[in-house]
Order: structure tokens, then C-alpha cells, then sequence
């Protein structure tokens, strides 16, 4: 019997073991903007805060649309019908390597830019409860922040400088292509 070799080096027997990166997912995400001031999730962590854009995975053989549609109401209570744009403004390429014991996926975020007025602002979620693995809750804590804000929080997918940049909320981007996040610029909270 040939052992088997991965990209790791040779296994005692086996298939060989998953590689890093070697699947893709895709997220979708938003930047939801009342005025001047954003939507982002707060997770508490032991050293830190972490934010993030409201989204998610999109689930296999889900349409992009319905998954985004899905994730605001899910994570917001947001009914996009009551929003105005749904624009794709930013996509974000990323390899990191995450903690856990599956390989990290290559995953594509799509980050959509959405206005809503402060009546819309008002009926929304406060706190959003995301399920872990162990069927136990995360729970973040809706903050809304000046956008201009971002770029010194620690944001992910790290699209704060470029939020900070913006001269005001619906100004035209001339590149939605945003560098990628990999290893060597970012490391898990």
C-alpha cells in the first residue's frame, strides 16, 4: 500500500487531509447607512470587540439576492423593500486562517450599500444572536457609528479605511475590488 501525500507531506494511510483554502464560500454582506451613520455588529471577545458588516454565508444552491435578503432580516429585521440602493459597492477576497479544526475556505465577501431613514432605523433589531456550533448563542449588539468611525475599529471584513475615505455615504466607488485579507495583514480576535 502507497501512503498518501497532501499538500502537509505524506499520511500513514487515508485521503489526504484538506487544504487550506481549497473551498470557496461567499458572504453577503451590507453597509447599512442612516444619515451619516452605519450599522455594524459589536461581539464582545476577552481581549476586544469585534465588528462586523450584518451578513452571512450564503447557503448552498441559495440565490445571492434571496441570501442577502435573508441575512438583513435575520440580523437586523430589515425588510429591504424599505430600504433604498442594494448596490454591490465592495468585494473583499479573503484567506485567513481562522482558529478551529477545519481548514479555513477562501471566502468571497459581497458587501451591498443600503440607505434607510430613521423611521425604518427605529423598528430594527438591537442585538442579533448568531448559533454556534454546540447550538449555544453569540450575541452582538447593534451599534450604529459614524462611518468615518471604521477605520479605527477593528472591522471585518476590514473594509474601515475605505468606509473612512468616502467623502459622504452614497458617493460613487471606482473600484469595488478591495485589496484581499490574508495572513500576513490580519489575525483573528
Amino acid at each position: 500500500m502507497t501512503p498518501s501525500v497532501d499538500a502537509a507531506g505524506p499520511l500513514a494511510d487515508g485521503p489526504p487531509s484538506p487544504v487550506p483554502f481549497a473551498r470557496i464560500k461567499v458572504r453577503t454582506g451590507a453597509l447599512v447607512f442612516c444619515g451619516d451613520e452605519l450599522a455594524l455588529i459589536r461581539r464582545d471577545r476577552p481581549a476586544s470587540a469585534l465588528y462586523t458588516l450584518p451578513g452571512g454565508n450564503v447557503e448552498d444552491g441559495e440565490d445571492l439576492t434571496a441570501a442577502l435578503h435573508r441575512e438583513l432580516a435575520e440580523e437586523l429585521a430589515l425588510d429591504i423593500r424599505l430600504a433604498e440602493g442594494g448596490d454591490l459597492m465592495w468585494v473583499v477576497d479573503q484567506r485567513v486562517t481562522r482558529p478551529g479544526p477545519t481548514p479555513p475556505p477562501r471566502k468571497l465577501h459581497l458587501l451591498h450599500r443600503f440607505h434607510i431613514t430613521p423611521e425604518v432605523r427605529a423598528a430594527l433589531a438591537v442585538q442579533e444572536a448568531d448559533e454556534l456550533p454546540d447550538g449555544t448563542h453569540d450575541i452582538g449588539v447593534v451599534e450604529w457609528l459614524d462611518y468615518r468611525e471604521a477605520a479605527s475599529l477593528p472591522l471585518f471584513p476590514p473594509v474601515g479605511p475605505a468606509l473612512a475615505a468616502l467623502p459622504h455615504p452614497r458617493a460613487a466607488v471606482s473600484d469595488a475590488a478591495l485589496p484581499p485579507v490574508t495572513d500576513h495583514d490580519h489575525t483573528w480576535i
